[in-house]
């Protein structure tokens, strides 16, 4: 049997850490299908599109990742792509407190679709999409924290090419 992990977000931007949490995870998993979040209550930086395009760009050398986007409930689309597991990525304390209470709902609608939560490297402790967007909106340097094609992304949104 196939195993199928989906690795949801917003990706707005894709960071570093989200890239070492999926890469780790096609260690472990025979599918991963990175959904990107189409998330209504947000004024996101980067379209659907974008988010997509920049995410299939750093994934398009792993034969075992699939791109695509969702809206709506993540149970949904999870079990819509036949997935067995959710693949989320813990930073801090903060982190898992709201992933518990979204893998308890989870759970309670689909007790047998799995979460598999992996704490990030250390180096991406500190890091998240917020805190990238703010950097790079301040002409700060990016590198590092997102790949170079991401980094470029930033610049031409905030026209600081």
């Amino acid at each position: 049997m196939v195993t199928t992990a989906v690795a949801p977000g917003s990706f707005d931007p894709v960071t570093n850490g989200h890239l070492d949490i999926i890469e780790r995870s096609t260690k472990i998993f025979d599918k991963v299908i990175v959904a990107v979040l189409i998330n209504r209550n947000k004024t996101p930086l980067f379209n659907i599109e974008e988010r997509v395009a920049l995410l299939r760009d750093s994934f398009r050398d792993y034969p075992n990742v699939e791109v695509d986007s969702f809206d709506g409930l993540l149970i949904d689309y999870v079990r819509s792509k036949d997935a067995q597991v959710i693949v989320r990525g813990l930073r801090a304390v903060t982190d898992f407190e709201y992933e518990m209470q979204t893998t308890s709902i989870n759970r309670k609608m689909d007790e047998q679709i799995e979460t598999f939560f992996m704490m990030t490297n250390n180096q991406y402790s500190y890091l998240s999409s917020s805190i990238v967007k703010e950097v790079a909106k301040n002409k700060g340097d990016v590198t590092g924290l997102v790949p170079a094609h991401v980094q470029k992304a930033l610049k031409q949104k905030y026209n600081l090419i």
